[in-house]
Order: structure tokens, then sequence, then C-alpha cells
């Protein structure tokens, strides 16, 4: 047992992050207990509550970074990724573009296929 938390601090500090697990609860939670945010965080997670918090872009999504956009690519196109690596310079949104193109016209392509399959076989 920590010599840091007394039990019923530990069992309060869980209710209260359980029921509002947010960033503003672990403050009041400091703040109550004249304990660090550091030291809050690190008790909810040695006691299995605490949720660490996903970080969202501007737009809501969840962040990508270039290097893994230009995998994307290399995959959907079924090249090596070092035949493309050299796009990691270009801008993100225009990698996203492209991206997005490419998939959409795989999946047109295919739709289109499956089309021509059954009007090839008199369905």
């Amino acid at each position: 047992m920590s010599l840091n938390y007394k039990p019923e601090e530990v069992e309060m500090m869980k209710e209260a992050y359980t029921d509002n697990p947010s960033r503003e609860t672990v403050e009041v939670l400091a703040e109550t207990l004249n304990k660090s945010i550091k030291s809050i965080i690190g008790k909810l997670s040695r006691e299995g509550v605490y949720k660490k918090t996903v970080y969202k872009t501007k737009t809501g999504e969840d962040p990508i970074t270039k290097k893994e956009l230009v995998e994307e690519l290399a995959d959907l196109l079924d090249i090596s990724y070092e035949s493309v690596a050299g796009l990691e310079k270009s801008p993100k949104a225009d990698l996203r573009i492209l991206r997005d193109t490419i998939y959409q016209t795989r999946v047109n392509a295919e739709d289109n296929l499956d089309g021509w399959q059954l009007v090839w076989r008199g369905e």
C-alpha cells in the first residue's frame, strides 16, 4: 500500500474519476488532496482506472502522420514504401487527397468489374 494515499482517498479518487473520467476531475482531485496532477494520474493509472486522453485534430479526426499516409498510398498502389518515400515532403492535405482519390478509384473499378462480371454471366 502506498504511503502517499490513504485507502479512503484512493477509493474516493477511483469513484470520482470513474463517474467523470476527465482532465477536470484530475485537476479537482489534485487540488482537493493537495497532490500534483502527475501524482493523481499516476495513482489512477496504477489502480487501472485512468484513461489517457485521445488526441484529435482540429477537424475531429484521429491524427495521422505523413509517413502513415505515404505507407497507405504505397499499399493502395501495391508498391514498396521506399519507392514513394519522397512523397513525405508533400503537404499532408495533398497526400490525403491523393490517398482518398486512389482509394475511391479502386473501389469504383472493383464495383464496375463486379457489374461487368454479372453482365458477362448473363445475370
